[in-house]
């Protein structure tokens, strides 16, 4: 009976030990929680209420900037994201990695190496080459998500498929043409660029009517056996 008990104390006492070990392992194991620092310019608001400079923002904060407007938020040796104006999103960092839910606007993701980034938009998923450091920004337009990357690499998924985007390349995912919706402005989009105040249909006058000026420039100067390259001809190049 005696020994029965010894037996029955000694188990009791390996198991607290035990617990305690696990318990002390886990506790020093969990990361505290993870902050970091805004900084405003102009109507910000963190959470619907308005945010000040300096002021701490929690992980799974919503960010807002109205017009003119601008945040910059500091997560230490994770990196740091910088938001223009009429932007939005849903910020959530934790050890090892920042996820961003952006809504509208545009911002610059800058992550340090081994850092997993990933900016969700209504058109793709953007994520960050975890071995380097990355510095990208994502614009969010009507029909489409403009990704321009700095410097690293990352990649835009857009449903099943998935595209590479290195360093000094841009990559756009969703309907440039969709109904509703301005014409991209960037470069090389293929849309059309309009002159302030003149619709495309003007456009299309004008420089129909500069050809026709063109040719009859051509016609007259073959009359006299010479060419006249620009004699007085005014060319109108679109603005971008």
């Amino acid at each position: 009976m005696l020994g029965t008990n010894k037996i029955r104390k000694s188990v009791t006492v390996m198991t607290a030990v035990a617990v305690w070990c696990v318990y002390s392992m886990v506790a020093l194991a969990a990361p505290g929680d993870i902050t970091g620092e805004i900084t405003v310019t102009g109507q910000v608001t963190v959470n619907g209420q308005a945010a000040v400079s300096n002021s701490t923002i929690a992980s799974g904060a919503t960010v807002t900037t109205a017009k003119g407007s601008s945040a910059v938020v500091s997560l230490g040796k994770l990196g740091r994201v910088e938001m223009t104006e009429d932007s939005g999103m849903t910020l959530k960092f934790s050890e090892g990695s920042i996820i961003a839910m952006m809504t509208s606007g545009k911002a610059r993701f800058m992550n340090t190496a081994g850092v997993a980034t990933t900016v969700t938009t209504k058109n793709a998923t953007i994520m960050g080459d975890t071995g380097q450091a990355n510095s990208f920004a994502v614009e969010i337009e009507c029909s489409h998500t403009h990704v321009d990357t700095a410097s690293g690499s990352v990649t835009m998924r857009e449903g099943t498929s998935d595209k590479q985007v290195a360093a000094g390349s841009s990559a756009t995912a969703g309907d440039l043409s969709q109904a509703g919706c301005q014409p991209c402005m960037r470069p090389g989009s293929g849309a059309p660029v309009p002159i302030a105040g003149i619709g495309t249909a003007g456009l299309a006058l004008i420089l129909l009517g500069a050809a026709g000026a063109a040719g009859a420039a051509i016609l007259l100067g073959g009359s006299s056996g010479d060419i006249v390259v620009g004699g007085g001809t005014s060319v109108i190049s679109p603005v971008r």
